[in-house]
């Protein structure tokens, strides 16, 4: 995706490193099979990224991966599945109801990088697109 790339280029990296757990995320989603990508852009609020199992039917998402643009010096992201096609075995997600387009969601923020948080992340993005395909 050209304007997903162009936002990572002009992106400038701090010491909280969340362009480069940014980064990793999407390349995460880009290997995953029959998906779509949606990038919509709020600068000074969000860039969201949000993946959709082509074989969705109830819903235009199975993720929302948001950039939060509070301070562009030091970005930070939250990452959000609905309630009931993750697991969170570690109990790191923070269930907010009816947070994810009127439903119940698991948000995962994210304010630097931290490998484990990420692998632990790509775990639950894969797990949602397997229960998105429906």
């Amino acid at each position: 995706m050209k304007a997903v790339d162009a936002f990572i280029d002009t992106w400038t990296e701090t010491e909280s490193k969340t362009r480069q757990a940014f980064t990793e995320i999407y390349n995460h989603l880009k290997t995953l099979d029959d998906i779509t990508l949606e990038f919509n852009e709020r600068p000074g609020v969000s860039y969201s990224l949000r993946p959709r199992h082509n074989r969705q039917k109830k819903r235009s998402l199975f993720a929302m991966v948001d950039v939060i643009d509070d301070d562009p010096g030091d970005r930070w992201l939250s990452v959000c599945f609905y309630g009931e096609m993750i697991t969170d075995p570690d109990e790191t997600g923070d269930l907010i109801p009816e947070g994810l387009l009127g439903e119940d969601g698991y948000c995962f923020d994210l304010y630097e990088y931290d490998k484990d948080e990420i692998q632990y992340l790509k775990q639950r993005l894969s797990q949602a697109h397997e229960n998105a395909g429906e």
